[in-house]
């Protein structure tokens, strides 16, 4: 079987997702309450990077702003309540879907955003449903 070009970057986003979301449930790596902001700072921390590959001073400060906003939105998952988490990993998604519009950085490879879109909204559905279920994450209500 074989995806036309356009819907692999889609595609490959949510099978990882799911993937790293079974892998995390597995290995019980999601017990620690820590792990789903992290991967949004992570996630989110990938346009600093492609600025930095664009070699694009102005793109790297914005990104970096950017990213501190998402960090916010992680801590808050951390902190007070895991829908934080759920949230802002969606945001990041709908981040992705206009980004390019928004911010000139050079080093973001073509196939990204759709890439990254599809893995933010199916990690964040799959926390969203782990949630709902009542798995709560430790420390969290």
């Amino acid at each position: 079987m074989t995806l036309p070009p356009v819907a692999m970057p889609y595609a490959v986003g949510v099978g990882l997702a799911l993937l790293i979301a079974l892998f995390l449930r597995s290995a019980r790596f999601d017990r620690d309450r820590a792990v789903y902001p992290v991967i949004l700072i992570v996630t989110a921390s990938y346009y600093v990077l492609f600025a930095v590959l664009g070699g694009s001073l102005h793109a790297l400060t914005i990104e970096t702003v950017v990213v501190l906003g998402f960090a916010v939105a992680a801590v808050a998952g951390f902190a007070v309540n895991s829908w934080w988490i759920v949230a802002g990993l969606a945001g990041h998604g709908v981040f992705d879907l206009v980004h390019g519009r928004l911010i000139a950085n050079p080093g973001v490879p073509s196939w990204w955003p759709a890439f990254c879109l599809s893995f933010d909204v199916g990690l964040s559905a799959w926390l969203a449903v782990v949630l709902i279920r009542g798995k709560r994450l430790p420390g969290h209500s």
